[in-house]
């Protein structure tokens, strides 16, 4: 409902530019791409569920001062930026310890099943909110959502308190532990060693920059390709969730993360991405989202996944947050090149242009061949066996 109400936000007070929008979403993404390790960091330091218990309070007043201006008639682009930004500076803390968190709520031989339906679960709001976000807006403004977002938050922190995490292992963390530089250091010489870990990465920074840029795309086309009112604006978000779903619960029942699954997945999202752009009318672009959605959480999953697997326990925490920062970290460098293109030229070409460089991008890795892994990365002891989903 945030996303929605804040892209609805930004086209009205802008007038329907889309480089503000991309401007936007780069605010809330650029603090990922500077101080993402560091969150990484903080995630093996500290307890993550208190991280996410401050993250989270944050976060719900974030979410609720942009209503309370909306409702006022004193909400300015200005404002919105700075809440973008604001958003930003918690989710750069808030994502690495997230994603480590799953590890301490299951078995490691249901790690896999556990991510996919994190997934599955957050994907499932992406459903309900914007399918609410519409109508809310539609009849009562855009503050109430603003509104019934925050609230959502006291669920998320209610449900925190009741958790009770399995303990991490943290034996063998080197002396540079100490010092966050020297952890930052330490995690970029253990994932360069790593190809199994590195080629994800790099393939899902690529992906995620120019390819799941979803949330200025779909908004172009809905205002300015098919012309939909405020009630059908989210339908775009909707039917991508409703994909994304579906490829949640295949992931949950699939065991793939090697390689040749990742390229393969990669390059079909890119593929299903060009043709979505295609689509004549809003029902077929609706429709093309569905499968591009769940190609793409097909994809994110097995990442995530081999990601999960690979990493020692000390070095979790900042091994997600280098994952965080190639899949959200990258917007900003390139959502307001997506938004430009999408005002400039239309934005089919903006949702073709994010495909090719994904399906590029898959094509670079499938064919690239994978080098042995160094002896001397590991920093925790001996050399351990690749793992297998």
């Amino acid at each position: 409902m945030q996303k929605v109400a804040q892209t609805w936000l930004v086209l009205d007070l802008s007038h329907g530019d889309g480089t503000a929008l991309g401007v936007v979403t780069a605010l809330q993404f650029l603090p990922l791409l500077f101080l993402g390790p560091w969150g990484g960091v903080l995630a093996d330091r500290y307890p993550q569920r208190q991280i996410l218990l401050v993250t989270q309070s944050v976060l719900c007043l974030v979410s609720l001062l942009p209503g309370v201006l909306a409702l006022t008639g004193a909400v300015s682009l200005r404002a919105v930026y700075a809440f973008a930004l604001a958003m930003g500076l918690t989710l750069a803390a808030e994502k690495p310890a997230l994603q480590s968190f799953i590890a301490q709520t299951v078995p490691k031989a249901d790690l896999p099943n556990a991510v996919a339906l994190d997934t599955a679960a957050f994907n499932l709001a992406r459903i309900a909110g914007p399918a609410l976000t519409g109508p809310v807006i539609g009849a009562f403004g855009v503050a109430p959502a603003f509104f019934l977002n925050s609230f959502s938050y006291l669920v998320v922190l209610g449900a925190l308190l009741r958790m009770k995490p399995v303990p991490r292992r943290t034996a063998g963390v080197s002396s540079s532990a100490r010092h966050p530089k020297g952890q930052v250091r330490e995690l970029l010489r253990y994932v360069r060693g790593r190809p199994d870990l590195g080629s994800p990465l790099i393939l899902v920074g690529v992906v995620a920059g120019f390819g799941m840029n979803f949330q200025i795309t779909t908004a172009l086309m809905a205002s300015d390709v098919f012309h939909t009112s405020s009630i059908a604006f989210g339908l775009g978000s909707t039917a991508f969730a409703v994909g994304a779903v579906t490829g949640s619960v295949a992931a949950a029942r699939s065991d793939h993360c090697g390689r040749a699954y990742l390229a393969g997945t990669a390059f079909a999202f890119g593929v299903l991405e060009v043709v979505t752009s295609t689509m004549p009318h809003q029902a077929a672009f609706l429709l093309m989202l569905v499968p591009t959605g769940a190609v793409l959480i097909l994809f994110m999953t097995a990442v995530k996944s081999a990601l999960q697997l690979g990493t020692d326990d000390a070095m979790r925490g900042r091994v997600m947050s280098l994952y965080t920062l190639a899949s959200l970290g990258t917007t900003p460098l390139t959502a307001p090149l997506i938004g430009w293109i999408s005002s400039a030229a239309t934005p089919r070409a903006g949702l073709a242009v994010g495909g090719l460089a994904s399906a590029l991008a898959a094509v670079s890795v499938g064919v690239r061949r994978q080098g042995p892994v160094h002896p001397r990365a590991p920093l925790f002891g001996r050399q351990r066996r690749q793992r297998r989903c």
